[in-house]
């Protein structure tokens, strides 16, 4: 697929439209330890164009957060005692999310079990698109089948180690034939799945396929795939397709990291980074 078709399918933005245009992404994410995940997917959600973002973290984290977030909004949920989401916020949590356009899962959620469980849960309930990442997809190790309880377009962002637990083989063999299970394993589940590491594979249903060329080795430090799962995720709830939003996303982070990686370097280059040269590259979208 090429890019600049895939950038031009970015919604416009009526000189009329308000807030509620651009879509209501609800990110559910964070736990004790964890609270950088939900910052960086929450702010690349706001900064990426999103009408509103809410936050969904557990009632111990919710102070943290915030302070943190200023235009993101925090809303507390029961929680465990690794101050991740418990199954008592299940129902709360499908509740809000009528009120939103997509739902991005996972980043910081911790494995704790019973999160693990109300995950699986959230996926077969919720009626809107859906990103999982990190430990929202590792929720599904040994429950891979349950992938296809999604009742709206999904989308998966594992790197090589998560896609190899979720499919029970080899991380090496995983990555030595990258294309060819990022292909079956989207046709089989019915999902977008991207694939993180140098060259990011988007692959969908169809059988579409994206192999981007932007990003750099500086961005191999935390953070940086919540950053990715923020901005597909706005990118979904503004009404891109499935397929387009997450290849989008990947080639506009991949040009934030290069534009990051000119100022700070391979080393020092952090997440945050990121997120500060966003604007540069998104610029070109409106």
């Amino acid at each position: 697929m090429n890019i600049d078709d895939i950038l031009k399918s970015f919604p416009k933005r009526p000189a009329d439209a308000g807030k509620k245009d651009f879509g209501h992404v609800l990110v559910i994410a964070g736990s004790g330890g964890y609270t950088g995940a939900a910052y960086l997917t929450s702010q690349a959600a706001i900064l990426s164009g999103s009408g509103l973002v809410t936050l969904a973290v557990g009632k111990s984290i919710y102070p943290i957060m915030a302070q943190k977030l200023t235009e993101v909004m925090v809303k507390p949920f029961f929680e465990t005692r690794d101050y991740s989401l418990s199954l008592l916020a299940e129902k709360e949590l499908l509740n809000f999310s009528e009120k939103c356009t997509c739902a991005a899962i996972g980043p910081g959620i911790s494995r704790n079990k019973e999160t693990q469980t109300l995950v699986r849960n959230l996926l077969g309930k919720i009626d809107k698109p859906v990103i999982l990442d990190a430990d929202g997809i590792n929720a599904f190790a040994g429950h891979v089948d349950s992938l296809k309880k999604a009742t709206a377009p999904l989308i998966l962002t594992p790197h090589i180690g998560e896609m190899a637990r979720l499919l029970e083989r080899d991380a090496d063999e995983v990555n030595n034939k990258r294309k060819d299970i990022a292909l079956e394993f989207a046709h089989q589940y019915n999902v977008v799945l991207v694939l993180k590491g140098h060259e990011t594979i988007v692959a969908a249903p169809d059988g579409a396929l994206y192999v981007n060329a932007t990003g750099n080795v500086g961005m191999a430090t935390g953070g940086t795939g919540d950053i990715l799962t923020g901005m597909i995720a706005s990118f979904t709830g503004q009404g891109m397709d499935a397929f387009n939003a997450a290849a989008a996303g990947v080639y506009l982070r991949g040009k934030a990291g290069d534009l990051a990686v000119m100022d700070k370097g391979v080393l020092s280059l952090i997440a945050t980074d990121l997120l500060d040269k966003l604007p540069a590259v998104l610029k070109a979208l409106a």
